[in-house]
This record gives C-alpha cells, sequence and structure tokens, in this order.
C-alpha cells in the first residue's frame, strides 16, 4: 500500500522507516530538504520538498493513490491543513493529524479528523505513573463518545472474573496488560495483582467506571 508522511521530524521520519520496511511504498514531505537525511541511506521510498498542504507537492507525492496520510510536522495548522486537504481534496479515507494543543484536538477529532495530542498523550502517562489511581485515557473516537481508558482496581478484584467486573460496570473489558504484555481477556479470565485493566466505555460513564473499580466491593455486589 502507498503511504504519505508528512513532516519528516523523529516522529515522521521514524513512521516512514517502519513503513518501508513493512514492504509498503512511503513519500515523504517536508519542506527542508536536509530532514531528509533521518530517513537514513536504506530508506526506499520518495522525498518531496514542499508544503504538506500545498496541491502540488501532494500530487507530486501520489497522495489521491494514498491508503492512509500522516500529518506529524511540528506545526498544529499546517498538520490540520494538510490533513484536511488529503481527505478533502484527494480522497484519502485515513488520515491522522499530530497536535500539540489539547483543545485544538477535541475539536478536530469531532470533525472526524483523528488527532494525536502529543501533550496530552504525554501528560495522561506521567500522570498514571506518578498517581495509578482513577482512570487515564488511552483513545477517543473521531465522535469524542467512546473512550479507551486504562483503569484502576480496587485490590478487591484481584482473583475475580473479568465477567463480575463487566457486570458491575457500564462498559467493556477491552484487554489487559499482564507483566509488559496485552493480552485478550474472556469472561473467565481472573484479574491478577499487578493487571491493568483497560475500559471501553461511553465518555459520560467513565467517571461511574472508575468509581466503581476503585472502591471496595460491598455486599450487594458479593451477592
Amino acid at each position: 500500500m502507498h503511504f504519505v508522511v508528512m513532516g519528516c521530524g523523529r516522529v515522521g521520519a521514524s513512521l516512514a522507516r517502519a513503513l518501508d520496511a513493512s514492504g509498503h511504498t512511503v513519500a515523504v514531505v517536508d519542506r527542508n530538504p536536509d530532514s531528509f537525511r533521518a530517513l537514513g541511506r536504506d530508506f526506499s521510498g520518495s522525498t518531496i520538498t514542499g508544503l504538506g498542504f500545498d496541491r502540488d507537492t501532494l500530487e507530486r507525492a501520489r497522495t489521491g493513490e494514498a491508503y492512509a496520510f500522516a500529518a506529524v510536522s511540528s506545526g498544529d495548522n499546517s498538520n490540520i491543513l494538510a490533513a484536511r486537504v488529503a481527505r478533502e481534496t484527494f480522497g484519502v479515507r485515513n488520515v491522522a493529524a499530530r497536535i500539540y494543543d489539547p483543545l485544538r484536538a477535541q475539536v478536530f477529532e469531532r470533525l472526524g479528523i483523528p488527532t494525536v495530542a502529543t501533550v496530552r498523550w504525554t501528560a495522561d502517562r506521567m500522570m498514571r505513573k506518578l498517581i495509578p489511581q482513577g482512570a487515564a485515557a488511552e483513545f477517543r473516537d473521531p465522535s469524542g463518545r467512546m473512550v479507551l481508558a486504562e483503569v484502576h482496581l480496587h485490590p478487591d478484584w484481584i482473583a475475580r472474573p473479568v465477567a463480575e467486573v463487566e457486570e458491575a460496570i457500564p462498559g467493556r473489558v477491552a484487554y489487559i496488560t499482564r507483566l509488559s504484555e496485552g493480552m485478550l481477556a474472556r469472561p473467565e479470565t481472573l484479574i491478577q495483582g499487578g493487571d491493568l485493566v483497560h475500559i471501553m466505555c461511553e465518555h459520560s460513564a467513565l467517571d461511574r467506571v472508575t468509581q466503581i473499580l476503585d472502591e471496595p466491593i460491598t455486599e450487594e455486589e458479593e451477592e
């Protein structure tokens, strides 16, 4: 498949090299030709010097043939504009933009453009390391309605099956990270100490899910 990566900084170069190594065709766009040095000598894709939201530049990158378009330059405005041009002008269905401003990220997600809010993601991960209680959002769908979150479980849930967790909350256990490895959660899977449990639910229900799982199990829940 063909991919277009706009921005050849550390993220863009790493993404382009990974796609190239997987056997895909890749076109990398950046206005600074010196940035292409980060791709290394083994990179077999194409490099296009120009603005990532310029139509002629994107045509040279074969954007109309692209399976996906990633806008990962250092500028929020450039990334969003490039992602919109790729989708609305060239018809690329799979687009994503890196955004530093989390408020902007929320706006553009509601417009149907998936974003990666760098500052928000990093802050969430740091909070999870510093304060394990509560929930750390990991993903939200473009509409903003659904959220995947890593949720802290009270020790009372240890040795209980996933089915009981799902019966207690308005959500589903998407997967579990155990000993640094992800695993699909089955109804009979028992929660173990040290598990990181990832819940999928409506965003409006996340506070309720967090409250239920962070508190001791009551006698009513036992029954």
